[in-house]
């Protein structure tokens, strides 16, 4: 039963976090590193420190118990994070957004799903445990789910192209090398949250119970923050756009409204991923997370563009291969539950 509630937390994550940049396309005036900025401040600063202060009980005490160097390493793979995110926003200029996410997130499931085990030493036992090849053939099967959605994403935007007449800047020479940059960092994000659990071993013998993951985000997420900082900082002189955060005509309001609501649905995607985490580790498979969220989002992204028509007027082709897509994404994520319910099982 844990697992199957762990699936459903790790679903409502995933439904967050396919819809969390829709409200960017609200906003106006603005150029993207103010609202990127905006938007960071609220999923990477400070929900992060409201939700740990809120759900940790004794959050001092338990920071001055947690290992110094679990914080350190948080933080530090935190801000590669960061600078992953970056290369993915400046990626999808010339390969576009489909390719973009199905590289990037394609290579962040599987390395941030397989290195964690590995570099703590435990991925030997893990493959000989109940329910592993169930696991692993989940994790195979998103990723290539994955690369059938960046495939008929690839094939919506040339039905567009075509149809509208629009020249494309699509260079793969200049994408690709962003995308498996984006796609590497993304996966030091899992990394991050693997490095911090010391930290949230802590916080539940203080009574934090199924709440401990809040307590990685002051880390992980704070440490994505300073390398966003730092790069939105530096657009904001080269172009002088500082004054934008005060004046965008009577759309200043929305405007920020747009980011908070940017942020919230970003960081909500971790406060349930933590949730569904904690109970996905009763089988022992608990690194099998990263996998289940990235599969799921790409998968709910998917279908929350079919329901706002974005694929509307493309050609059968593309629709086949987006079903296709569709039903390998659902297949490997009933393989990874059920290696997930095998492991709970056999403990």
């Amino acid at each position: 039963m844990e697992v199957m509630n762990g699936i459903l937390y790790h679903a409502v994550g995933a439904s967050s976090a396919s819809l969390c940049y829709t409200p960017q396309k609200k906003v106006r005036q603005w150029s993207w590193q103010t609202y990127w900025l905006a938007q960071a401040a609220i999923c990477w600063l400070v929900l992060p420190v409201v939700v740990a202060f809120l759900t940790i009980p004794h959050l001092s005490a338990v920071l001055a118990e947690a290992p110094s160097s679990a914080m350190y390493r948080s933080f530090l793979l935190g801000m590669a994070y960061g600078i992953g995110g970056t290369a993915f926003g400046i990626a999808i200029r010339y390969v576009g957004f489909s390719l973009t996410y199905a590289i990037s997130v394609g290579i962040s499931c599987v390395l941030g799903t397989l290195i964690p085990p590995i570099m703590n030493g435990s991925f030997s036992q893990v493959m000989e445990s109940n329910g592993a090849t169930s696991i692993f053939s989940g994790v195979a099967m998103g990723a290539l789910g994955i690369a059938l959605c960046g495939i008929a994403g690839r094939s919506k935007e040339k039905d567009i192209e075509k149809k509208q007449s629009v020249k494309s800047d699509f260079s793969l020479a200049k994408g690709l090398p962003l995308c498996l940059l984006a796609g590497v960092l993304s996966a030091f994000y899992s990394f991050s949250l693997d490095q911090a659990t010391p930290i949230a071993t802590i916080a539940e013998q203080h009574g934090a119970g199924g709440l401990k993951e809040n307590v990685k985000y002051l880390f992980s997420n704070t440490g994505a923050f300073v390398t966003t900082l730092l790069y939105c900082v530096y657009l904001h002189i080269r172009n002088r756009t500082w004054k934008e955060y005060r004046s965008a005509g009577s759309g200043l309001g929305k405007n920020y409204v747009m980011a908070i609501l940017t942020g919230v649905l970003w960081y909500g995607q971790f406060f349930f991923y933590g949730l569904g985490h904690v109970r996905m580790e009763a089988g022992g498979y608990g690194f099998s997370s990263w996998a289940i969220h990235m599969i799921m989002l790409v998968l709910f992204s998917s279908v929350a563009g079919l329901l706002l028509k974005e694929w509307k007027g493309c050609s059968t082709r593309t629709i086949r291969l987006l079903m296709l897509a569709l039903v390998v994404l659902v297949a490997a994520v009933l393989l990874l539950t059920y290696g997930n319910y095998e492991a709970s099982q056999a403990n």
